[in-house]
């Protein structure tokens, strides 16, 4: 994972030669990966280590792995000498490490790390434990503290233990993948929705497949069974360029990185990365692994720039946890929302209009229903809705800084030789509104709510269903308010999300996600807004983590993953608090004092999310048996003859009265055979009626996946359904 670390480095300045890097010397002779290819008349021996096996496997880079690999090794090692010699030097006072029960440890300065306090613990946990967090950084284990600190130690268990598992997974594939195919590496993160890793890579004219996962994983399991350290330096700008000379996109981000930024570099066996970390002590601890599926990416997601090769992968402290996830994977296959969808006659997609969605009858009512169920909580929460152009001149999004960050993303276009842009949220178009006549102060908090269409230039290949797709909707909104508002209308959105996800039957984690490298605006502002999220998360009274330097380029944001009957998390509602965007705009409204004026704070807020996304995400939760009040197919009626069409067509008429969605099975089939399809198609009510129900009045009732049958009034059956739609069930 090719990232940077945040801390000033006390290295800065420290002086380090790169003369002597590649001299011989007895050193280099002890190490077993150099060793092989110090000399091409020396022969593997016969018990091959991973890189003279991948050599022999593959001769075109046989130059690569003899030159590019030892080079950076011996690199890495002479850097790290230096640096532990320099450790070394440094006094080794005594510090105060508290852990989280409050308890109090004694260690040395540059000496004791958290694996020699987790040592002195217990063995349990020394073992198990995998980072730890000193004073809120996450930090090797292995790594050593640097003065008195608050110091917690993770597991597996834990988010930050998981995230550092498969960061350091994805290190083992790349190492993997490095030295099977020769190929330049590019970035290997965890996963967005917290499962899992990748890692991309330019392999030429090399098209990866299933075929390839074996031998890709028997490399990775050579490299867990050699117990490679994870080891940790760091370096100067002009000595990650040399490192990585060979690779030019490593080399690209070097560039990038800003002047003041420490960058980190780790190894593991033969591996030699660029990367923020931090990671697993060791690769001991990844006992289970496997390739889960191979695509196509585009450098930096640019469609002009060079095509990658991505594959994904997964991994665990034991083959168990790994079996489970497996079945689950195949599970959720058997439950994908494309699958169901097409079976149940929801929405399509057409190649005319890629990654924009069509939705039929069946598919809009529950659409409608998604949006009505918001629009309702509206009404109670004091949102107003509003309606907002699809299409802007630039000048909107130059004004608003979107032209700078986001224009390749965005639909552009010209009209009488002005340039415009589809929309690609509604944020921009809402200060519009505010600015368009004076506010009072006794207008806010001024909550805008817009169902708007949304536009945004996906590409191609990143097309997932409805989860990424190019035209959506969310139930956007926007508050304007007063900073001293700010902590009331925060926890207003939390306690509406909180709601929402109960009906759905979600769980849920919050983080914060703090000031990007990039950002707009003063660091004091910065400051100030993340305080008032800090405030307004420990009032809600739910567990909640930070999430180091993600924010959005115009404000700190609280991002809210939910985990759905499967287990698996998605990003849907999301809370972003914008001083930015009102002073670009120059928006203001009159406090008691008329005179004066004052700058209101933006608050950005989705429950849903995108309504395309969290249809997917419910259509695959409910694994396509729709709740009552959401259903599609409430109701369907099956008379028993032909008898009994007329009474069924009755009941029919009563509930669609009623405002149920409600059909009627008039063939010529028999009952059991109409049942049985109606079953199929996932009605909630499959209704019964022969000649008795027709004399009586009532229906016979099947409720899905019930088996009792009673017979019913069509008014208790209509009280029934009411009762439903108001528990949301």
């Amino acid at each position: 994972m090719l990232l940077l670390s945040c801390r000033k480095s006390f290295f800065s300045g420290f002086p380090f030669s790169l003369r002597r890097h590649f001299s011989s010397s007895s050193r280099s002779l002890t190490k077993p990966y150099l060793r092989l290819f110090s000399s091409s008349s020396v022969q593997p021996p016969s018990s091959h280590s991973a890189m003279a096996a991948a050599a022999a496997a593959h001769p075109k880079d046989e130059a690569y792995l003899k030159e590019v690999i030892p080079k950076r090794i011996q690199l890495f090692e002479t850097i790290q000498a230096q640096q532990k010699t320099h450790y070394q030097s440094l006094p080794s006072d005594p510090i105060k490490i508290t852990l989280r029960d409050g308890t109090v440890k004694e260690g040395k300065k540059w000496t004791t790390s958290p694996l020699d306090v987790a040592k002195e613990i217990s063995k349990s946990l020394a073992a198990n434990a995998l980072i730890s967090q000193v004073n809120g950084v996450l930090w090797d284990m292995t790594r050593p503290l640097e003065g008195d600190c608050e110091l917690k130690l993770f597991t597996f268990d834990s988010d930050e233990g998981r995230d550092t598992f498969w960061h350091s997974s994805a290190h083992i594939l790349g190492q993997s993948l490095e030295l099977e195919y020769g190929c330049k590496l590019c970035i290997g993160p965890c996963t967005t929705r917290g499962e899992g890793f990748y890692y991309d890579a330019f392999y030429g004219d090399l098209g990866l497949n299933e075929d390839h996962f074996k031998r890709i994983e028997s490399g990775a399991s050579k490299a867990a069974a050699e117990k490679q350290p994870f080891e940790r330096i760091e370096v100067s700008r002009e000595q990650a360029l040399e490192m990585f000379s060979d690779n030019s996109f490593k080399v690209e981000i070097i560039k990038d990185l800003p002047e003041d930024k420490t960058i980190t570099v780790y190894r593991c066996g033969p591996l030699v990365d660029l990367c923020r970390g931090p990671h697993i002590p060791s690769t001991s601890f990844v006992k289970a692994f496997a390739c889960l599926k191979a695509s196509s990416a585009y450098w930096r997601g640019d469609k002009d720039r060079e095509s990658l090769q991505r594959v994904y992968g997964i991994s665990y402290p034991d083959q168990k946890r790994l079996k489970e996830y497996i079945q689950r994977l195949e599970e959720a296959k058997k439950y994908d929302h494309r699958l169901l969808g097409t079976k149940q006659e929801l929405f399509f997609c057409h190649p005319l209009s890629p990654g924009s969605w069509f939705f039929l009858p069946l598919g809009t009512r529950v659409y409608n229903k998604l949006t009505q169920f918001i629009r309702d909580q509206y009404r109670e929460r004091g949102y107003q809705e509003v309606i907002s152009p699809n299409m802007y001149n630039m000048q909107l999004w130059e004004t608003s800084g979107h032209a700078a960050n986001y224009k390749e993303n965005m639909f552009l276009f010209e009209i009488e030789k002005q340039e415009f842009g589809l929309k690609p949220m509604n944020c921009p178009g809402h200060c519009l509104m505010f600015q368009h006549r004076v506010r009072s102060y006794r207008e806010l908090p001024l909550r805008l709510a817009d169902f708007g269409v949304l536009h945004r230039n996906e590409a191609s290949g990143a097309l997932t269903g409805l989860t990424r797709v190019r035209r959506f909707q969310q139930d956007d909104a926007h508050i304007f308010c007063r900073e001293s508002q700010i902590k009331e209308e925060v926890r207003g959105v939390l306690e509406f999300i909180n709601y929402a996800y109960n009906v759905f039957g979600f769980t849920f984690d919050l983080k914060l996600s703090t000031r990007p490298e990039k950002y707009l605006g003063e660091l004091t502002t910065w400051e100030k807004a993340e305080a008032a999220l800090t405030e307004a998360l420990n009032e809600f009274g739910k567990p909640w983590q930070i999430n180091e330097g993600d924010g959005a380029f115009y404000g700190p944001k609280i991002d809210i993953s939910v985990s759905d009957a499967l287990n698996r998390k998605f990003q849907c509602a999301t809370l972003q608090l914008d001083f930015q965007l009102p002073a670009r705009f120059d928006l203001y409204y009159s406090a008691e004092d008329e005179a004066k004026r004052e700058v209101p704070v933006m608050i950005h807020r989705a429950i849903l999310g995108s309504v395309e996304r969290m249809f997917a995400i419910l259509l695959e939760h409910y694994k396509g048996k729709w709740p009552f009040w959401l259903s599609p197919r409430q109701a369907i009626v099956c008379p028993v003859s032909e008898k009994s069409q007329p009474y069924a067509l009755k009941v029919r008429d009563q509930i669609h009265e009623a405002g149920y969605y409600v059909d009627v099975d008039t063939s010529d089939r028999k009952i059991q055979k109409k049942v049985r399809e109606a079953q199929l198609a996932q009605y909630n009510y499959i209704l019964v009626v022969g000649e008795e129900e027709a004399n009586t009045g009532q229906v016979s009732v099947r409720e899905r996946d019930k088996s009792d049958h009673p017979v019913m009034s069509i008014d208790n059956l209509l009280k029934r359904f009411k009762e439903e739609t108001d528990a949301f069930r």
